[in-house]
Formats: C-alpha cells, sequence, structure tokens
C-alpha cells in the first residue's frame, strides 16, 4: 500500500490512508501507535460503533480534585484498533506488576485477555511499574520514597519475565518512566546514572528498554552513556516540563538512542500544560481541541520521523489523547506533514 519516492519516503497512497484513518503502512522504519486504546471517543474513528453498543463499561477516574466517567470497549477491541495502528502501548501496568507474591494480579489478567487477540505483525510497547521505576510514589497527600526502585530482581520476577511469557514476540518494549524531580530534590545525574547502570547490568536484555527522562538535567552525557553502554534507548517526550523535541534531539547529538534500533517518541501533554488540565481539557477525547495543538510539536515530530528514515531506525510514535484532545486525529495531523516536508515543501 505504501508508495515510496525516490528518497525512500512515503507519497501520496500513505496520505490517503490517513485520512481514513489508516496509520498501518506509512514506512517500512515507522510505527504510529497510542498510548492505551479502549476509548468510547474514538468511535467512528477507529471502531465501528455497532460492534460494542451493548458492550460498553463505565468507571469514575479521579484526576486531581475532579472525577471523569470513563466509558470503555472490551479488550477484543484490539484487534480493530490494530487494523488502524501497528503498535500500541500498554500504560495500565505503570499501576501494578504483573505477579504479587507468586500471584497473577488484575494486569496480568488483562493483559493475557490482550495477548489473545494480538496477530503476529502487532507491536506492543508496556510500561514498567512505577514500582521499580519512580525514585518516589504518592501516599495520600505526600511522597515517600520507593524501596522498590530499580530494585532488579523483583523486576524480573514479578513483570519482565511474566510479560515476556504473555506477550512473547509482540513485546518490542519496556518503557521506564522516570517521574519529574524538582531541583531541591533530586540525586546527581550521576547517582542516577549508577542506579541505572547497575539496575540495567542485572535485568535480562532479551527486550527493548526505553527510559524516559522527565527531568532535563538528566537528559546529559553521563545518563546518556549508561543507556548506551546496556543497550536502551532515550524517550523522546513531549511533555509538560521539558523542552520541545527538537531540543531534546539536539540536546542528545542529533542522534537517536535506540535499544534493538528502536527509538520511541512520546506525545504526552501539550508543553507547559499540568497533566490535569490537559484531561480535563481533552476529555471525552472524541475531536482535537485546538487550543490544545501546539503546532511546533507536529512540526517536530514529522522531522524526527524523517530523520530516523534517513539514519536507518526504525521510529515508534506513540500518541496520547491528552496531547492535543484526540490521538487519532493528531496522527492525522502528523502523516499530512510528514508527506509534506518529505515532498520537500517547507511553506
Amino acid at each position: 500500500m505504501t508508495a515510496m519516492d525516490a528518497d525512500g519516503l512515503t507519497g501520496p497512497e500513505t496520505l490517503q490512508g490517513s485520512e481514513k484513518l489508516f496509520f498501518r503502512n506509512v514506512h517500512p522504519l515507522i510505527r504510529i501507535g497510542t498510548a492505551s486504546d479502549r476509548y468510547k471517543g474514538w468511535l467512528g474513528q477507529i471502531y465501528a460503533e455497532e460492534l460494542y453498543k451493548d458492550r460498553i463499561t463505565s468507571r469514575v477516574k479521579r484526576v486531581g480534585k475532579c472525577g471523569f466517567r470513563e466509558e470503555v470497549l472490551p479488550v477484543d477491541s484490539v484487534r480493530e484498533y490494530f487494523q488502524h495502528f501497528k503498535t500500541l502501548e500498554i500504560d495500565y501496568t505503570f499501576y501494578a506488576a504483573l505477579l504479587e507474591n507468586g500471584a497473577p494480579t488484575a494486569c496480568h489478567n488483562t493483559l493475557s485477555q490482550y495477548a489473545a487477540h494480538l496477530g503476529p505483525e502487532d507491536s506492543v510497547f508496556v510500561k514498567a511499574p512505577q514500582m521499580f521505576s519512580a525514585q518516589k510514589l504518592k501516599r495520600g497527600k505526600d511522597y515517600v520514597p520507593n524501596e522498590n526502585y530499580l530494585a532488579s530482581e523483583p523486576f524480573t520476577r514479578q513483570f519482565y519475565q511474566p510479560a515476556v511469557e504473555l506477550l512473547g514476540a509482540n513485546l518490542k518494549g519496556i518503557i521506564f518512566e522516570q517521574e519529574y524531580q524538582r531541583q531541591s530534590e533530586r540525586v546527581s545525574a550521576e547517582e542516577l546514572a549508577a542506579g541505572l547502570d547497575a539496575f540495567f547490568g542485572a535485568i535480562p536484555s532479551g527486550v527493548g528498554r526505553h527510559v524516559e527522562l522527565r527531568t532535563e538535567s538528566y537528559c546529559c552525557q553521563a545518563v546518556r552513556d549508561v543507556l548506551e553502554k546496556h543497550g536502551a534507548g532515550q524517550v523522546f517526550s513531549h511533555w509538560t516540563w521539558l523542552p520541545g523535541l527538537k531540543a531534546q534531539f539536539a540536546r542528545a547529538g542529533n542522534r537517536f538512542l535506540t535499544s534493538g534500533g528502536e527509538a520511541v517518541v512520546r506525545l504526552m501533554t501539550p508543553i507547559g500544560v499540568r497533566y490535569e488540565d490537559a484531561y480535563a481539557r481533552a476529555f471525552p477525547f472524541d475531536r482535537i481541541v485546538e487550543e490544545m495543538m501546539q503546532p511546533a510539536m507536529v512540526e517536530q515530530t514529522a522531522r524526527l520521523m524523517r530523520e530516523a528514515v534517513e539514519s536507518n531506525v526504525r521510529i515508534n510514535i506513540i500518541l496520547n489523547n491528552r496531547a492535543a484532545g484526540n490521538a487519532p486525529l493528531l496522527a492525522q495531523r502528523i502523516i499530512r506533514e510528514f508527506v509534506r516536508q518529505s515532498s520537500g515543501d517547507t511553506k
């Protein structure tokens, strides 16, 4: 389906597919996907309404001081999701391990359901539980030190091994999100690097590992050296308190730090907008919210896609509804920009 021009970049058929919200054939080196998937707001875009009208469930999600009633599709909707996208980030694993005291958790059971509906070409990234990746955890109104932070043996036993057993070849990578650290509380970059060095040296290396650094001062050579030593990638993230993607890429020496030849870019929130505000403005995730849209995010994401293609790096673009209101329609705009740049149109 994908047409290539002489430079190996995509042609008109890519744009035609994206206009119908099909993104599987953008380019052999590009995977487009979303952070989570089963949103009712995507009915009529990604999902056929008649397939799920009697199977939608609801839950109340508290975000900040507000409660939002989310309506979600059944897990088997992932089969339809993968007709449109080539990769999926399963992010609910951030909140719990897959095994607890040797027994499967609710997260394990849901991931097992996902695994049952994946095709051989479907690509999945999972987020490592915060109980292993976060320096501090929220307990009530306070944040307390995390005793399991970078604990290699529990991570391997409670998360890595069961994830590999469940997902097999569909599992393309694990994302380790490092939460933002206030300047008054953060450890030095060298101390962070030493902790990551010990951790990645002790866990299995069979699955790609990608670290998202949400503290700008940690996006430095000392940390990148450790990631490169262990074949771990650095995630470029469009997020509240980070500089833009172009600046992050420049700080990394204008190159991708990959894991197994794979790079990850995550579009999470508009720059300068807190999680709670982005969620409230984007909900119920059924449309682009124009006042959230930051044109530089689209332009710079498309440019990173071109950089990856030219560098023969597979790039995974993960889109969150909170970045602009609706992930599928944001993907469409990114592909339009990618095709425009690839055609040589710089206007």
